[in-house]
């Protein structure tokens, strides 16, 4: 099946929306609509899409920047469970890293639930290292680890 990445857009609100629900539940730490739209059309972040052939959204990364920072944050992360070990984490966290670096950023951190053992296998054969602990970081009470990966030469890819 082939694949294709790119930015998102307003209309792409509620197919994320929809891949949020699947992939994070409907909690207190997933997106609503309203904020998934403000992250793709109006916050100083980019977001980048997994399309299938079939036109259907299978995966996004979000990424937000501060001004004066030379930091970026992975703020969201996911893949639809039927598209996972394909390689498009991968992919997708190229293309976000490579979208860092047009903004000048030398390092990517995140937070990741300390149960999401396939993410932190990916980030860490990306190269993301952990900084620390964060007990009770999720609102049902899971802790996460926050990692960190300093960009540079052999990283990212063609937006």
């Amino acid at each position: 099946m082939a694949f294709t990445l790119r930015a998102a857009e307003g209309r792409d609100a509620a197919a994320l929306n929809a891949l949020e629900r699947t992939c994070f539940g409907d909690n207190e730490d997933s997106f609503s609509p309203s904020q998934l739209k403000y992250l793709v059309t109006k916050a100083n972040a980019q977001t980048r899409l997994i399309i299938d052939e079939d036109d259907a959204l299978v995966g996004y990364g979000t990424l937000l920047f501060r001004r004066n920072e030379k930091k970026a944050r992975l703020y969201s992360f996911c893949l639809h469970p039927d598209a996972r070990g394909q390689g498009l984490g991968q992919r997708l966290l190229l293309a976000l890293e490579a979208v860092a670096l047009t903004r000048g950023c030398d390092s990517i951190y995140l937070e990741v639930r300390a149960d999401n053992r396939a993410a932190i296998s990916l980030y860490r054969r990306m190269g993301y290292e952990v900084l620390h602990w964060m007990e009770d970081y999720y609102h049902d009470g899971c802790a996460a680890w926050k990692m960190i990966r300093s960009l540079g030469e052999g990283t990212g890819t063609a937006p």
